[in-house]
């Protein structure tokens, strides 16, 4: 007869026992509420018959009632056996296990010995974490399984060690965080992340980047790479930079790294540190620029770039001088898509510039740039560029004459292109708004700043549609803040249609209560040409309406060209301009429509120009 094998869950001889507890509750409940009613039985009337038939019942009550007492009895001493069992089976579990935990390390200790002693590696597990505060990089993984250790954090004035390395399959250690900054020093960087295994597994993320040194306007550290997939899986994330010190620029954010060569998307880029400043100071540090996102290999998607830092806010009013704030980081570019199939990551936004309060003159920084977006490969869509940065408030405080200049919003990146094969290109970033201009002296002036362009749209290879153009940032208030112009739509490849031009920004919401001038709307970019069998032009992008002031209004900007047809297909309807602002003493004159597009030379009408 073959032996009889059972297999006991603890777990589930507990469970057990609770639900027959349960049960036993139950019917004992049930009995005492049934007991008065059953036991003691009314005659049906005074004769002896009712009284005996009456008697039956209650006698036949107190017979199951006395079962029922045994009956619970067992069910307790049952239920106490099985609650036994299941804590003497946990008991017995627990021991072996730890018996097999100590006979499988040394199982691995067996294992791994040839090649820990030749190469200082082990076959199979985890590398060992390097301290923190060592800058040391962390242990490799197993040769054949196991993941990297974490790189220890810098010590003073040292950067993060690096993270270690997978064998054949396993994640990449994280990079260690850059250790503080002393005076003289700049900030620390943070450590690279780790390689994913070579078959399969992860990269590790980057370390961040440490402060710059106190008081010296030094530059923050720069955030580590992220670390590179192998055959499968995703890149790790880039590292965050540290804030510059004192008018020090941002460290740079790390970039992401790549996905697998076979299969996975990029690691996301880490942002830029932003500027520093204290008090006193006459300029803000610009923010660091974000990293780039990492790219796939033959399948999967890019990953999104970094966001620029902040452009640092001074304030220099107690000095009696003037104020310049910090230039806003550039975003990171968005990662490209599998070389077979995938899409590109949108691109990091640039960073905000830095307001500038100064004594008399104040000046605002200038937004970032947005990153552009990431292309696809040979299947997949573009993506979009990242939005410019606001640019800062300019404020000019006390004094005979006082001026604040509003900064400049960031221009919008560039779009990525569709697929070689099939895919559209994606719509341009918006511009970022100009910084506001404001002033409180005797004699006030002010500017704010012009609107960011537009981004272009990104543009098809061979099917698929351009990209639209991306949209001009408003001009800042506070007086003659112009708009920025529309980004150009993308052109299409063999068959599709252009993308549409991005509209013009508008002058500044708020004209100048003083000044002369309304700012000046912003042109409308060109739509995008059509493909060259066939397609049709895209629209152009309206121009931005001019802002009003009491004096002389703004001019409307002017509408974008329509794009032409190439083969097959119609001309592209031109933008219409903007409509100029009104003005105490004269109104700004109405943008001009753009011109419609070329129609096909085979066939297709020529598109209709622009209303002005």
């Amino acid at each position: 007869m073959a032996p009889l094998f059972v297999a006991v869950l603890p777990d589930a001889l507990t469970a057990t026992a609770i639900n027959l507890s349960g049960i036993g509750s139950t019917i004992t409940t049930a009995n005492t509420a049934a007991a008065a009613s059953t036991t003691g039985v009314l005659a049906a009337g005074a004769d002896e018959i009712s009284a005996a038939i009456a008697a039956v019942f209650s006698g036949h009550a107190l017979d199951y009632q006395a079962f029922s007492a045994q009956a619970a009895a067992f069910h307790q001493r049952f239920e106490q056996l099985v609650n036994t069992a299941g804590s003497w089976y946990a008991t017995a579990e627990s021991a072996n296990a730890s018996q097999l935990q100590i006979l499988e390390q040394q199982l691995l200790d067996v294992v791994n010995a040839p090649t820990q002693t030749l190469l200082g590696r082990p076959l199979v597990g985890n590398g060992a974490n390097a301290p923190a505060g060592s800058g040391l990089p962390g242990a490799p993984g197993g040769l054949l399984y196991g993941n990297g250790g974490n790189g220890g954090s810098g010590g003073t004035g040292q950067p993060g060690g690096a993270g270690g390395a997978a064998g054949l399959i396993g994640s990449g250690g994280r990079g260690g965080d850059g250790g503080q900054a002393v005076p003289g020093q700049i900030g620390q960087a943070g450590g690279r992340g780790g390689s994913g295994g070579l078959l399969l597994g992860s990269g590790g993320a980057g370390g961040n980047g440490s402060n710059g040194p106190v008081a010296t306007g030094a530059p923050g550290g720069a955030g580590g790479a992220g670390g590179q997939a192998g055959l499968v899986g995703a890149g790790g994330a880039g590292g965050i930079g540290g804030r510059g010190s004192a008018s020090g620029v941002g460290g740079s954010g790390g970039a992401g790294g790549n996905g697998g060569l076979l299969y996975g998307s990029g690691g996301v880029g880490g942002a830029g540190g932003d500027g520093g400043a204290t008090t006193g100071d006459l300029f803000g540090g610009a923010g660091g620029a974000g990293g780039a996102g990492g790219s796939a290999g033959l399948i999967g998607n890019g990953a999104v770039g970094g966001v620029g830092g902040a452009g640092a806010t001074v304030d220099t009013t107690g000095s009696n001088v003037g104020a310049l704030g910090g230039v806003g980081g550039h975003g990171g570019n968005g990662g490209h898509g599998g070389w077979l199939y995938g899409s590109g990551a949108v691109g990091g936004d640039g960073g905000g510039g830095g307001d500038g309060i100064g004594a008399g003159t104040g000046v605002g920084g200038a937004g970032g740039t947005g990153g552009a977006g990431g292309n696809a490969g040979l299947i997949g869509q573009g993506a979009g560029g990242g939005a410019g940065g606001m640019g800062g408030t300019g404020k000019g405080v006390g004094g005979t004459v006082s001026v604040g200049y509003g900064g400049a919003g960031g221009a919008g990146g560039t779009a990525g292109t569709g697929g070689r094969l099939y895919g559209s290109g994606a719509t341009g970033g918006i511009g970022g708004t100009g910084g506001t201009g404001a002033a409180d002296g005797t004699t006030n002036g002010s500017e704010g700043g012009a609107g960011g362009t537009g981004g272009a749209g990104g543009r098809a290879v061979l099917f698929g549609d351009g990209g639209a153009g991306g949209q001009g940032g408003v001009g800042g208030d506070g007086g003659a803040g112009a708009g920025g112009a529309g980004g150009p739509g993308g052109d299409a490849g063999l068959i599709g249609n252009g993308g549409a031009g991005g509209l013009g920004g508008a002058g500044q919401i708020f004209g100048p209560l003083l000044g002369p001038f309304g700012g000046v709307g912003g042109n409308g970019g060109a739509g995008g040409n059509g493909g060259w069998w066939y397609g049709s032009g895209g629209t152009g992008g309206a121009g931005g309406a001019g802002s009003d002031s009491f004096d002389f209004g703004g001019a409307g900007g002017a509408g974008g060209s329509g794009g032409n047809s190439r083969l097959i297909g119609n001309g592209g309807t031109g933008g219409h301009g903007g409509a100029g602002g009104s003005g105490g003493l004269s109104a700004g004159a109405d943008g001009p429509g753009g011109g419609g597009g070329a129609g096909g030379a085979l066939f297709g009408t020529d598109g209709a120009n622009g209303a002005p």
